[in-house]
């Protein structure tokens, strides 16, 4: 088969790309508002029930290493089209499930088949010229943010409707709906510089070797998702009890309250292009770590949650698009398999951040969540530093 390069159909695809994937992230984080009415269906504590955020970010680290690195092998339409026809699927056993291990099962499918959204991502710097490449993965992670923000709202406001189950069974029925959509709205996308799937599964190991910036960007996202996942998973449990009393679709307006975290990707982008991407990432990370100070010391009312979740959002996304600004342009025919170790370690992070925080939230309430996650960010401050004295000492320029 000729290898088509995907730029000569237009950088149009940009924005649709965004939409597939804000609507493939999406189903990820349908459960996290959610998590409270989980615990009264199954008479579960918030410790066990966080094992469904958990096992869902888990399931997403080992589909981005399944599926991921068939983005440098195989005709990308028609294995995004597979991925979504397979998490839904997914979601509609998670709304059958009978027991909250077999929710915690089904969620760990959804995260495994959840991960076409990264072989979205990787397409974006085709379709651009080199220094445009963090303004395209700011477009497309404009709409990825944008899934994220809103299914935390959607499923918390509908839950208040159809019940936790019935959201999972409309989250199935809206996720098939975009596999003919992608098999009629995009053109074949053969990869860049094909090899064997066998090959491209030895070589993540080599990759994550042979590039030190990988490494410290995989753990960076890491180290920072964990204190993002931290809030996320705890978010429900903090307006359930009795500061707030307060149900799913509280949990959920939060997600448009951190909307800022859309605006802010495209922004990060042409400013990761403009001031280098590493300082956006030190950037992200300053900000994150702020939203905590104010999340522990006004957390206990509305308007400091609603600023702090603004402030997390926007460094979040900050970072992150930081990150993969600089890892994308480590070696173009390797994307695919660059972003899926960045991306392993990544989630494997957040469901880290995940448990140990539903932990800290058993032991020690708000406080114990909020003082967990800056341990995570002042080890993710300790790699930004790290690694800009090794390239300092390689005489690299800093990126």
């Amino acid at each position: 088969m000729q290898n088509v390069s995907p730029q000569r159909h237009h950088r149009g695809l940009l924005p649709f790309l965004g939409l597939a994937s804000g609507a493939s992230v999406a189903t990820i984080y349908y459960n996290q508002p959610l998590l409270l009415e989980m615990s009264h269906t199954f008479h579960a504590t918030s410790a066990q029930t966080g094992w469904v955020a958990v096992a869902t970010q888990v399931g997403y680290a080992f589909g981005i290493l399944l599926f991921v690195p068939l983005g440098d092998v195989a005709e990308r339409r028609g294995l995004m089209v597979k991925l979504f026809a397979a998490v839904s699927v997914a979601l509609l056993a998670a709304g059958l499930a009978p027991s909250l291990l077999a929710l915690v099962a089904a969620s760990v499918a959804i995260g495994i088949t959840a991960a076409v959204t990264h072989v979205f991502v990787p397409i974006a710097p085709e379709l651009v010229e080199p220094h445009e490449s963090g303004r395209a993965i700011g477009t497309v992670m404009s709409g990825l943010i944008l899934g994220i923000l809103l299914a935390r709202t959607a499923s918390g406001w509908l839950e208040a409707v159809v019940g936790w189950r019935g959201v999972f069974l409309t989250a199935a029925g809206f996720t098939a709906l975009f596999a003919p959509i992608l098999w009629w709205g995009l053109p074949k996308l053969p990869p860049v510089k094909p090899v064997a799937y066998g090959d491209a599964l030895r070589s993540l190991w080599q990759l994550a070797k042979e590039q030190p910036t990988l490494r410290e960007a995989s753990l960076i996202g890491a180290l920072v998702f964990a204190a993002f996942s931290a809030f996320w998973t705890n978010l429900a449990f903090l307006l359930g009890g009795p500061h707030f009393h307060l149900g799913a679709g509280a949990a959920g307006s939060f997600g448009i309250v951190g909307a800022a975290g859309a605006l802010a990707a495209s922004f990060a982008g042409r400013l990761a292009d403009r001031r280098g991407a590493r300082w956006v990432v030190g950037m992200g990370i300053t900000l994150v770590f702020v939203s905590y100070l104010l999340l522990w010391s006004l957390g206990y009312y509305l308007a400091g949650l609603a600023v702090g979740v603004v402030v997390l959002d926007v460094g979040q996304q900050s970072m992150h698009i930081g990150n993969q600004t600089r890892i994308f342009r480590l070696v173009a025919g390797a994307r695919s398999r660059i972003n899926t170790v960045y991306m392993i370690v990544f989630f494997l992070g957040g469901a880290v951040g995940s448990a140990l925080s539903s932990w800290a939230w058993g032991h020690w309430q708000w406080h114990g969540v909020c003082g967990l996650s800056l341990l995570f960010l002042l080890l993710a401050y300790a790699c930004v530093i790290g690694g800009a004295r090794r390239d300092a000492r390689l005489g690299i320029k800093l990126t």
